[in-house]
């Protein structure tokens, strides 16, 4: 018992993390932040011009565009969550985040995640519902439903992150501060911790498999029931017609599902430290810079109310 009662006595609470980043090369350094400088300002103005644009055209103001128009918002926070502080730790020698700044970025953090994995499986919803129930479609995707599910989207995103945050408020660290990446995620925390992390870890892959499995499932199921009442048509035009209306959508699900994979369910080594670094990249800057330039460029609807708004014949 005094042995305990020393040990953590002896614990000294870290009060701050420091970010490793990319590298320590200033040339390199240099680089780095002009790319991702560039990236996060098209990340900025493609989502803020979706929302706008959206706002502002009478021809959007339907479901469809109404669940795009917050997924572009959840892109946008989600980027502003980890690159104004990696950008801000490259001009700087000690990268350092304050404990209570690095609890508040993975509470912000898992909330935008999962509310965006839900955001794609109700688009795909919608998309089934338009597809494979047209006559009722109105009427089933009523403005109270929309809000609903929109709703519940950020709501799941919170309950998420709550259980994450309360358990890391929970856990102690004594030990390292280092965190071999450019922003604070869960999975590097908990492993820094120096308590028992058994129910941590037993959370986060509980929470990655319900939630991760339950969107996807959700995505699956409503693409299986749109190809088969796609096929169904006898007309080349129509199946055309239907499948564009889900183009866009399938690529931002491939691309944002397929990041994530490579995220959190690729295998990790101390020697593949380097590439994962680069797959959270993808995941956290490059998904949410694409997917307002894959609806801008391939939805018919978007570019003809941005030429309306534009001007250009």
């Amino acid at each position: 018992v005094c042995i305990k009662i020393m040990t953590k006595t002896n614990c000294t609470q870290v009060t701050e993390f420091t970010l490793m980043g990319f590298t320590t090369d200033p040339v390199i350094q240099v680089m780095l932040f002009q790319m991702f400088l560039l990236i996060y300002l098209v990340t900025i103005l493609g989502n803020l011009g979706i929302i706008t644009l959206i706002k502002v055209s009478p021809q959007l103001h339907s479901p469809m565009y109404y669940f795009l128009g917050n997924l572009a918002f959840v892109d946008l926070c989600f980027s502003t969550v980890v690159t104004p502080k990696m950008l801000a730790d490259f001009m700087l020698k000690e990268r350092h985040v304050t404990y209570a700044g690095c609890v508040a970025q993975v509470f912000i953090f898992d909330i935008l995640g999962i509310a965006e994995c839900f955001l794609l499986a109700t688009m795909a919803y919608d998309r089934y519902v338009a597809i494979c129930h047209p006559l009722v479609y109105s009427l089933v995707m009523s403005p109270k439903l929309c809000f609903q599910l929109v709703f519940g989207s950020y709501l799941i995103g919170l309950m998420n992150s709550m259980s994450h945050t309360m358990g890391i408020l929970n856990l102690s660290f004594c030990g390292s501060k280092v965190i071999d990446l450019y922003f604070c995620d869960i999975s590097l925390l908990i492993s820094l911790s120096t308590s028992d992390t058994t129910l941590n870890r037993t959370i986060l892959r509980t929470s990655a498999s319900l939630y991760g499995i339950s969107s996807i499932l959700i995505v699956l199921s409503s693409y299986t029931a749109i190809c088969s009442t796609v096929l169904g048509i006898h007309s080349a035009k129509g199946k055309c017609k239907a499948f564009s209306t889900c183009t866009s959508h399938l690529a931002v699900v491939s691309i944002f599902y397929g990041t994530s994979f490579l995220m959190y369910l690729k295998p990790s080594s101390e020697n593949s430290r380097g590439e994962d670094k680069w797959a959270v990249v993808l995941y956290t800057m490059v998904t949410p810079m694409l997917n307002p330039l894959i609806y801008s460029l391939r939805n018919k609807e978007v570019k003809k109310a941005l030429r309306s708004i534009t001007k250009i014949k």
